[in-house]
């Protein structure tokens, strides 16, 4: 992996701002701490790479904040060979951390520029995934199911296809509500039919575009 002695302090000052927000899982925090954020986004934003903060990648879209990210990632509970498929690569941030994490991902993105964008980065970092330029809200039916769904998005509503994609003891995590706020859900399958639903924190992102989504 790339690195550059200059953001390491800054990288570790975000782990422990991360920490003292409430991220428990010392796995997130380790993957969180070796992501080279500040190779994802353009180098003007470089002094900002660090900061709790969302920022711009193009195409109306941005890399997520680290909190975020580190909270929808420990909210998984991955295991190391989890399957997890993410719905938004975007600039392969969270996908870099499942990578991290042990897991195998899949990824869908529906921006064609930044699918290229996150294979590119992905390879140059040595991190393995499966990406698919396409809908997301369909989910990715060919490697389902899965372990785990993390949407990086905010849905309308809960994407049924997504839900039939999940393996039993499967959790999705998805933000839903309007264009304004959106409310995080964990959504555990617990058999075929049977699901069970936590609603947790209040969040705001980018809207999920797609046939089951936003149009």
């Amino acid at each position: 992996m790339l690195e550059n002695r200059r953001f390491v302090r800054p990288r570790q000052k975000l782990v422990d701002q991360l920490r003292e927000k409430g991220i428990q899982d010392e796995r997130v925090l380790m993957a969180i701490g070796k992501i080279p954020r500040h190779t994802l986004i353009d180098s003007g934003l470089h002094n900002k790479a660090y900061q709790d903060t969302a920022l711009p990648i193009g195409m109306g879209q941005t890399i997520s904040q680290p909190y975020t990210v580190a909270r929808q990632t420990e909210l998984l509970e991955i295991k190391k060979g989890d399957k997890i498929l993410e719905i938004g690569t975007g600039s392969s941030y969270q996908c870099m951390v499942l990578c991290e994490m042990g897991a195998n991902v899949y990824s869908v993105e529906r921006h064609n520029e930044l699918y290229h964008r996150a294979k590119k980065h992905l390879q140059t970092h040595g991190y393995r995934a499966m990406l698919k330029a396409g809908d997301g809200t369909l989910g990715w039916s060919t490697y389902a199911p899965y372990d785990g769904i993390v949407v990086t998005a905010g849905a309308p509503v809960v994407p049924q296809d997504l839900i039939a994609q999940l393996n039993i003891g499967g959790k999705l995590v998805i933000p839903v509500g309007d264009e304004k706020k959106q409310v995080m859900l964990r959504i555990f399958r617990v058999s075929e039919t049977e699901y069970q639903q936590e609603e947790l924190d209040n969040f705001k992102f980018v809207p999920l575009i797609g046939e089951k989504g936003w149009k």
